[in-house]
């Protein structure tokens, strides 16, 4: 159980820093392992893949067999019950009209010489996307990764997903049709990383890899960058309350109880200008996890004990500057004067406004994306959107006239540089268009 900090200890600051540290460091053997596993998938394709998923998954495939066909997944999803199906589809359309908006616009003007310059942006050819856990895996991540591919207009979407028993969770494969994947292959773990980065003779290549996974999915994505796009490096979900006296501290504590949830190692912090509040919600939290389930509770329990932290500050403004300073995946405000904490807050992975919200709804359903910078790197990125999807190519062409300012600019700088091959390009276009001229 954490006990409650204030801001005038000089080690909770200290102490975060520290979990940050270790959250980031990849564990040695786990790289060994990945790095072998990649080399292994680069040098041999699909036969490394099939021997990796019998090592690892138990589950004997053949090339044929790497990916689920159309037949059996139009049977899992004959399983879906109508309630489940209508619970998914209320969540995907809210999630590509949010992503939808998201779309950026091309540009193209006339300079001050004539000279036009622009930019336009478009889709990668082909997104590969990493559904975690195989029937425990979850709908809701399919959604939040395909989705934006989709609405970027990538052309050409898969899946990979572990399955050890050959059989993928039918919400999964409902959540790819409704994104608009057309392959999903039951193969998990930095075999598919590989498969997807390098391609096999089976897996085509892609140009871009998101979605989560465990320590050797991330480790394997790490690896791969470079020679394909990636998400993000990401630990483990962490999530911020801020609130004040009058927040409801019941609905405070379960909310930090439903974050805890998601893992041992995930941080849950409070923090508040409340004495009384960070007490009461400290006496609720263990009632909240005793009532979970199973792993659920195990998870929280360690959660709540190892990494979670109660901070009491002296004003808002204090509560804000800590918050900002912990840069959290999920930052969720129970305050009065929402339009203050709007303008205030600077650092965050996705921001929940009010009573009202909860990060559970962000997770899931209301629309935007959760994949979302952890381990305090929502001070330099966001999270998943359409962007990730998709390149900005920049273009320019112009007028002689309009360019003649552009050229000489540009042979002063390039002789500056000790650059002559670039200063003659422009010295050449020069005296070709205004001959005479000095």
């Amino acid at each position: 159980m954490p006990s409650i900090l204030n801001t005038t200890d000089e080690n909770f600051i200290k102490d975060f820093d520290s979990l940050l540290l270790t959250k980031r460091e990849a564990d040695q053997d786990v790289d060994d392992i990945v790095s072998k596993i990649l080399d292994d998938v680069k040098n041999h394709g699909d036969s490394a893949v099939i021997e990796l998923t019998a090592k690892y998954d138990r589950l004997n495939l053949t090339s044929d067999t790497l990916a689920f066909s159309e037949t059996e997944i139009d049977e899992a999803i004959a399983l879906v019950t109508t309630e489940e199906r209508e619970a998914l589809e209320l969540a995907a359309k809210r999630i590509r009209d949010y992503h939808e908006r998201q779309l950026p616009e091309d540009a193209w003007w006339i300079g001050e010489h004539g000279e036009g310059l622009g930019w336009r942006w478009g889709p990668v050819e082909a997104a590969g996307l990493y559904v975690p856990g195989g029937l425990a895996s979850y709908p809701s991540s399919v959604l939040m990764n395909a989705i934006p591919a989709s609405v970027a207009g990538v052309d050409r979407l898969c899946v990979c997903a572990p399955t050890p028993d050959g059989k993928c969770n039918p919400l999964v494969l409902l959540a790819a049709r409704l994104s608009g994947v057309k392959t999903v292959y039951r193969i998990g773990g930095a075999q598919a990383i590989g498969a997807m980065a390098y391609g096999t003779d089976t897996i085509e290549k892609v140009d871009t890899i998101t979605g989560p996974g465990n320590a050797f999915v991330a480790a394997a994505k790490r690896r791969v960058y470079g020679n394909v796009g990636i998400d993000m490096i990401a630990g483990p979900t962490d999530s911020l309350i801020l609130a004040d006296a009058d927040a409801d501290p019941e609905i405070v504590a379960c909310d930090l109880v439903g974050q805890a949830e998601h893992g041992y190692n995930s941080p849950v912090w409070l923090v508040t200008d409340s004495k009384e509040l960070a007490e009461k919600v400290i006496e609720l939290v263990p009632g909240y996890i005793e009532s979970l389930p199973g792993t659920n509770r195990e998870n929280a329990t360690a959660a709540w004990r190892d990494y979670a932290e109660v901070i009491v500050c002296s004003d808002r403004e204090e509560m804000a500057a800590t918050s900002d300073d912990y840069a959290p995946e999920h930052l969720t405000v129970q305050a009065s004067d929402l339009d203050w904490w709007l303008d205030r807050l600077t650092c965050y992975g996705s921001l929940f406004l009010g009573e009202e919200t909860t990060v559970a709804y962000g997770d899931k359903s209301s629309g935007p994306n959760h994949v979302l910078p952890t381990s305090r790197s929502a001070r330099y990125t966001g999270g998943l959107s359409v962007h990730k999807y998709m390149k900005v190519v920049t273009y320019q062409r112009s007028t002689r006239e309009g360019a003649k300012r552009v050229a000489e600019s540009c042979a002063r700088i390039s002789r500056l540089e000790g650059m002559e091959g670039h200063a003659r390009t422009a010295d050449i276009r020069l005296a070709k268009y205004f001959p005479g001229e000095n």
